[in-house]
């Protein structure tokens, strides 16, 4: 059972990666946070590149190093928790995005994140 949920969790990463840099490029940016850009050397555009190639990376090392695979989860579910602020940001901000286009469909979404850390840490546990 654990196995199935890495895989799928390692496919859903891969995907959410390439979606950053190719067709959903323009709807993550709506989840960058105002003061990400504003602190740091880097515009919306270069955060969601970077998020996604960071994604697609930890989706292909649960595959292949699977005597890390422990640790990826810990890392991938730090990363559930470090990208939680752009979600806070899009519902805070009523940007909408992905189809939340109602404040209900954005705060609602936010139940979902500790679901991902939940199931990156259960999946990749020895």
């Amino acid at each position: 059972m654990r196995s199935v949920a890495r895989w799928m969790l390692a496919g859903g990463m891969v995907f959410a990666g390439l979606s950053h840099l190719f067709w959903a490029r323009k709807e993550f940016q709506a989840q960058v946070p105002d003061l990400v850009t504003d602190v740091l050397p880097i515009d919306k555009d270069g955060v969601v590149v970077a998020s996604g190639a960071v994604e697609m990376m930890l989706g292909a090392a649960l595959v292949v190093l699977p005597k890390e695979r422990g640790r990826i989860g810990a890392i991938l579910a730090a990363f559930f928790v470090a990208i939680f602020p752009g979600n806070i940001a899009q519902a805070v901000g009523k940007r909408p995005a992905f189809g939340l286009d109602s404040d209900a469909a954005r705060w609602a979404r936010l139940a979902f994140q500790p679901l991902l850390v939940a199931w990156a840490l259960w999946s990749t546990r020895d």
